[in-house]
């Protein structure tokens, strides 16, 4: 087929491209969502948004250029409409440009929006002569707006949040493809094990009418689509390790779901995870541990990410990125001593602490928020070598801790906590000997089945191997909570459509 005289069709300018030109037009066409009205007298003034900015574009109406005003009547807070008119300097403050509408001609009405019933209109009603204005985001609670997700969707806050998570999946995308040779794979969402030995998983299954003629036993048998009792995937990891093997560099950026039962702002059932994978790795010391020189991960600045993430909304990514300050590293020992050493301090500042700091247990939520918002003040620090009982099978032994028995046994991993949300990454070598593996597994009571072929992959030609899992939506509280900006406090509102226990909303 022959192209070369086709004619090409691009899509409408949105109003961000319109306000990033910097330049009036005499004739454009916009279509947006009506976010706020204001009426007087001799004009009106509405400001559309189309979702491609926050700053919206006011729309002006001369009501002597209109032969009626009754398309006027249907400019509503969340009326759909297409409007025609000339881009020109704005004479009033709080915008540069406003596109004046002229006959009414130019004003199509696409969807209209009753101001009785649309459930973000704000609480107080405004007469055709006030001059204040009010934003169809209206002072709504949280509640009530995570009980109409389908809506929520068009607040300003909730629109720069989906815009923030699409430009940090480029960014990462971008340094882990282009910069780094990474190749983006597709893992399962249905699997037959439980990557984190958590049980928190949800068991997929086959809803039919209850047979009464069969057993209870013969009812789970049919249930089960495939041979065996299948899960949604709580981690990519052991997965992504096969494609590792064969690919080299990997990561997958894909839904995770686990049972959470926690209704904290730190937990989801349904949440994204960044996984990656690589093998060959050169920062394994001959005891299996992490060269600590490799861990703070300042070799991701490069002057193509700065380009992208130099933002005028993007403020605080750039200086989380980018601020050249070495984030702090210590073991896991150093941490439950540092918290042991201050717990009297630590008992004061947090109020309501339940869980002493004891070596050998789990660091707590109060814990990872007292080292990152109080001993390092507010930085994000790398926790190292945890105990072998408090973390997964998959992890490698540090040889230093095998043999010496008034030690706690450690693995080869860290932890990377943040301010605010506490554990945002979570990484380690993963254990390429076979046995050990396999002894692992039994002492995790991860039997072989169905775990075969993960050993499988330690059998023909492993190599020395590791990665890390980060939460995306815990990524983008962080990179929005006490930064300066109105930001994201909760993990349900990092994400468009939140589902936690109890909730699935739409």
């Amino acid at each position: 087929m022959d192209i070369r005289g086709a004619r090409i069709h691009r899509l409408p300018r949105t109003i961000k491209e319109l306000l990033d030109g910097q330049r009036t037009c005499r004739t454009t066409t916009i279509t947006g969502h009506v976010r706020s009205i204001r009426r007087q007298k001799q004009r009106t003034f509405a400001l559309i948004e189309d979702g491609s900015t926050n700053r919206g574009l006011q729309a002006v109406f001369n009501h002597a250029d209109q032969r009626s005003t009754q398309k006027l009547k249907q400019l509503t807070f969340g009326a759909a409409l297409r409007l025609t008119g000339s881009l020109v300097e704005s004479k009033g403050p709080g915008q540069d440009f406003e596109l004046v509408v002229g006959k009414d001609d130019s004003i199509e009405v696409l969807g209209k929006s009753d101001p009785s019933t649309y459930p973000l209109q704000p609480k107080n009603s405004l007469s055709s002569t006030t001059t204040a204005i009010s934003s169809s985001s209206g002072t709504h609670s949280v509640e009530y707006l995570r009980n109409h997700l389908h809506l929520r969707l068009r607040t300003p806050a909730m629109q720069r949040t989906i815009r923030l998570r699409a430009r940090i999946k480029e960014n990462l995308e971008g340094y882990l493809n282009r910069q780094h040779g990474f190749v983006y794979v597709h893992t399962p969402l249905i699997t037959g094990i439980d990557a984190e030995g958590g049980g928190e998983s949800f068991l997929v299954g086959v809803e039919q009418g209850r047979d009464s003629d069969k057993s209870e036993e013969e009812v789970q048998r049919s249930q089960q689509f495939f041979s065996r009792p299948a899960h949604l995937t709580v981690s990519s990891q052991l997965h992504l390790e096969a494609f590792q093997a064969a690919l080299g560099r990997v990561y997958t950026l894909s839904p995770c779901f686990r049972a959470e039962r926690s209704l904290t702002g730190r937990h989801l059932s349904e949440f994204w995870m960044l996984e990656c994978e690589w093998g060959a790795l050169s920062d394994i010391k001959s005891e299996g541990r992490f060269d600590g020189s490799t861990s703070s991960g300042s070799s991701t600045e490069s002057s193509e990410d700065k380009v992208l993430l130099k933002d005028e909304q993007d403020d605080e990514l750039y200086r989380a990125a980018f601020s050249g300050i070495p984030w702090p590293r210590v073991t896991y020992t150093e941490a439950v001593g540092i918290l042991q050493r201050e717990s009297e301090l630590y008992l004061q500042r947090q109020l309501q602490a339940q869980f002493p700091p004891i070596l050998g247990q789990p660091l707590q939520s109060e814990h990872e928020k007292y080292l990152t918002e109080v001993y390092f003040k507010n930085s994000p620090v790398f926790v190292l070598d945890y105990p072998r009982a408090v973390k997964p099978f998959y992890m490698r032994r540090n040889s230093g801790s095998l043999e010496n028995a008034d030690k706690v046994e450690t693995v080869a991993c860290f932890d990377l906590l943040v301010p605010h949300v506490g554990e945002l990454v979570g990484g380690s070598v993963r254990e390429e000997r076979y046995e050990l593996l396999r002894r692992n597994m039994h002492w995790h009571r991860r039997f072989q089945n169905p775990y075969e072929w993960y050993l499988d992959l330690r059998q023909y030609g492993s190599v020395p191997h590791g990665g890390f899992g980060m939460g995306f939506e815990r990524l983008v509280v962080w990179l929005s909570v006490d930064k300066g900006v109105s930001g994201v406090g909760n993990i349900r509102e990092a994400i468009g459509m939140p589902r936690w226990k109890g909730k699935m909303g739409m």
